[in-house]
């Protein structure tokens, strides 16, 4: 399977990271635990399961050591715990858990209980809320039944704390992604990054459910309307509102309101591959930055980034929104769900042609 940098595309002035994902950001990690069964229906068995938990790690005790953060919503028919006190603290206190619609709840639960276990002052100190969001993976997985477990959670947070530094990660049909679709063919889960003239690095993670094929557009072409229709007649196809989750992250010395007005650009990389956020659609967008962070409760020491400063960081969230979006296509393999529903796989190779 293809990514972006493999067809030989390159969107932007700013050049990738050494790995071209979130991990090029010091410190952070990427787990992801993937939930595929093929059982019959309860009471004998639990169902058709395409689900799954990713974490995003920005690294260290974000309880004693939050780090700024400011969020966006584009289309709000979704949901993202913490969101809310995030946007009035400006802080993240967690790690980012993505999930399914239907398992927010349960993956909620399993973050508090395991967050506590590594910090006996959360619930004792102070209270934390847990940053999940979720996307609607209904046509490929069986919502009906709970198909995420606490060890599922946990085991993504484990991968996520151990990849940190490292330069393995999956994207595609993995983790929350693995039920995911996406303008026309199997999304899910994917990641981009830029490194800017400064020094510092811009990350970006996808959860891509969202769109249809005949407004998929590749670095400006028209993809979606020139590749051929991988369905066959009378086929279901997933509907086009179905979310999207991006979280930014960057290492850059930026507090909560610029990392707001980064989350807003996060927007303009979705619309440049063919997003028009449906009604239906919940359209979330966090960002992150761990270079102002400081001890709970105490004031940065070092004035933050602003202004014109964060032109470059604008663009470089854009650029890198939009090719994390592509790189979920690219990654991911075609899935049958579901009643034999299935998302089918962008075929790298009709579209390398097409980009010529």
């Amino acid at each position: 399977m293809s990514r972006l940098a493999d067809l030989q595309v390159v969107l932007g002035p700013y050049p990738s990271g050494r790995t071209g994902s979130v991990l090029d950001v010091p410190g952070c990690g990427l787990g992801h635990a993937t939930v595929r069964r093929d059982e019959e229906p309860p009471p004998v068995g639990r169902g058709i399961a395409r689900t799954g938990v990713t974490v995003l790690d920005p690294g260290g005790d974000l309880f004693t050591s939050p780090v700024p953060m400011g969020g966006a919503i584009l289309n709000g028919a979704g949901e993202c715990t913490g969101f809310i006190t995030g946007q009035e603290w400006g802080l993240a206190e967690s790690p980012i858990f993505l999930t399914s619609t239907m398992q927010l709840g349960r993956v909620y639960d399993a973050a508090c209980e395991l967050l506590m276990e590594e910090q006996p002052a959360i619930g004792s100190d102070d209270v934390i809320i847990p940053i999940v969001a979720e996307c609607d993976d209904s046509f490929l997985n069986d919502t009906r039944r709970m198909q995420v477990t606490r060890d599922d959670v946990r085991a993504a947070l484990a991968e996520a704390r151990a990849s940190a530094g490292g330069t393995r990660f999956a994207e595609g049909a993995v983790g929350a992604g693995t039920g995911m679709s996406c303008l026309g063919y199997k999304g899910g889960i994917g990641t981009a990054s830029r490194v800017l003239p400064d020094g510092h690095t811009v990350g970006v993670l996808t959860m891509t459910n969202f769109g249809e094929r005949g407004r998929l557009t590749v670095a400006g072409v028209p993809a979606g309307r020139l590749l051929p229709d991988p369905t066959a007649p009378g086929e279901p196809i997933a509907p086009p509102a179905g979310s999207c989750i991006v979280v930014v992250l960057t290492d850059a010395p930026l507090d909560s309101a610029a990392c707001r007005r980064l989350a807003k650009r996060a927007g303009l990389g979705l619309a440049r591959t063919g997003s028009t956020a449906h009604h239906a659609s919940g359209e979330i967008f966090l960002a992150l930055a761990t270079g102002l962070r400081v001890p709970r409760g105490t004031a940065p020491a070092h004035a933050p980034l602003g202004g014109r400063a964060l032109d470059p960081y604008f663009a470089a969230v854009v650029d890198a929104t939009e090719e994390a979006v592509l790189n979920s296509l690219l990654q991911a393999e075609t899935v049958t769900g579901r009643d034999g529903n299935t998302s089918h796989a962008l075929p790298a190779g009709e579209l390398a042609k097409l980009l010529g």
